[in-house]
C-alpha cells in the first residue's frame, strides 16, 4: 500500500509518478535548475535512470504534486537517498515540508536508517529547512567547469600509453574499470544495467567525446562524456583511473582529450562534478577547472517507523 499523502494546501493534490511524467518531471527540475543556478544541467535521460534505480518503485518511492490546473508544482522521489523539488512560482507554501516528511516516512516504512537529501549551498531556505528537521553535513559536492575559448592542448601521454574515444564494445570493460576505482570510496557498487542507464544508454552519452587510456591492451583510465544540448556544454560524467596506473598524469591526459573533443564540435565549457569523499578536487583545479557552485550532502539518521507510532500513542495518552 502507497504511504499517506501529506496535507496540502487547497487546490493541490498528490500522486505518484508514472512513465509518462518523464518529460514534466525533466521540466520541473530544469526550472528549478534555471532559477538557481541560470541554466539547466538535467536531461530526460536522467530522470529515467533514476526511474529505473533497482529497488525503487514508482507507486511507493515518488510523489508529484499539481496544481489545481494540473501543472507539476514538486515532486520527490526516495530509495537509499532522496530528492525534492518545487517549481520557483510555487515556493513558500509548504509544499518542500510536506515532501520532506513524506519522504522521511516513506524511508522509515521501507527500512532505512538513514535519508540523504543533496542541496545546493546557495538554496538557504532548502538548507534551513532541513537544518531544522535534524540533517546534518555529510559530504560536500563542486560542479566545475573548464572554459575554452580556445582549443585545449593535449599533453604527450606517458610512455606505454595511448588514448581513444570510445567505441561500441567499449561498455562492460569501461564499466569495471569504473566501479573498481569508485569502490575506494562509494557505499554500493553499481550493477551493469544500473551503471549503463546513467552513462552509455542514456540518449546524451557522448562516445566521441569520451576518452579511454590503454597500457597495450588492457584499459586503464575512463572518461565517459555527455552532451547536454539544452546547456550547450559538455559534461564529464566519470572520470577513473585503474589503482596501478595513477598519479602518472593519465586523469589530465583524458581531461584534455575529452577538453578537445568538445570544443572542435562547438563547445566552449565543459563540466564535471566531483565531492569530497573522492580527493578529485584538488586534481581538476590542477587542470584549470574552476567551482561554478558547491552542494552540500546532508543524512538524518531515522527511528524505526514502530518507534515513531509508539512514541505518537504514548504522547496521545
Amino acid at each position: 500500500m502507497p504511504d499517506p499523502t501529506p496535507a496540502l494546501p487547497p487546490g493541490y493534490r498528490a500522486a505518484p509518478a508514472t512513465i509518462q511524467d518523464i518529460g514534466s518531471i525533466h521540466r520541473l527540475v530544469s526550472a528549478c535548475e534555471c532559477e538557481m543556478h541560470g541554466q539547466a544541467r538535467t536531461d530526460p535521460g536522467g530522470v529515467a535512470a533514476v526511474f529505473a534505480r533497482p529497488g525503487l518503485i514508482l507507486e511507493l518511492d515518488t510523489l508529484l504534486i499539481h496544481d489545481q490546473a494540473g501543472r507539476l508544482a514538486a515532486r520527490a522521489w526516495v530509495d537509499r537517498r532522496s530528492e525534492v523539488d518545487v517549481h520557483p512560482q510555487h515556493r513558500g507554501r509548504g509544499l518542500g515540508a510536506a515532501l520532506l516528511d513524506w519522504a522521511e516516512a516513506r524511508a522509515r516504512r521501507a527500512g532505512s536508517e538513514q535519508i540523504v537529501q543533496t542541496v545546493p549551498d546557495d538554496h538557504r531556505d532548502a538548507v534551513t529547512l532541513l537544518r531544522s528537521r535534524g540533517y546534518e553535513p555529510m559530504v560536500t559536492e563542486w560542479l566545475l567547469q573548464f572554459a575554452m575559448p580556445d582549443e585545449p592542448t593535449v599533453p604527450e601521454p606517458p610512455a606505454g600509453i595511448t588514448v581513444r574515444p570510445f567505441h561500441t564494445g567499449d561498455e562492460h570493460a569501461a564499466y569495471q574499470l569504473v566501479e573498481d576505482a569508485f569502490d575506494e570510496w562509494q557505499q554500493r557498487r553499481k550493477s551493469y544495467p544500473e551503471w549503463a542507464r546513467h552513462t552509455v544508454e542514456r540518449p546524451t552519452f557522448a562516445p566521441a567525446m569520451s576518452a579511454l587510456a590503454f597500457n597495450g591492451d588492457r584499459l586503464v583510465g575512463a572518461a565517459v562524456s555527455l552532451d547536454l544540448p539544452e546547456t550547450g556544454e559538455g559534461y564529464v560524467e566519470e572520470v577513473a583511473v585503474h589503482r596501478d596506473h595513477r598519479d602518472q598524469g593519465i586523469a589530465r591526459l583524458l581531461l584534455r582529450h575529452v577538453f578537445r573533443a568538445f570544443h572542435r564540435q562547438g563547445r566552449r565549457t565543459c563540466t564535471l562534478a566531483t565531492h569530497s569523499d573522492t580527493g578529485a578536487l584538488a586534481l581538476y583545479l590542477r587542470v584549470g577547472m574552476t567551482v561554478r557552485y558547491s552542494s552540500t550532502v546532508f543524512r538524518k539518521g531515522l527511528r524505526p517507523a514502530e518507534d515513531v507510532a509508539r512514541n505518537a500513542d504514548e504522547l496521545s495518552r
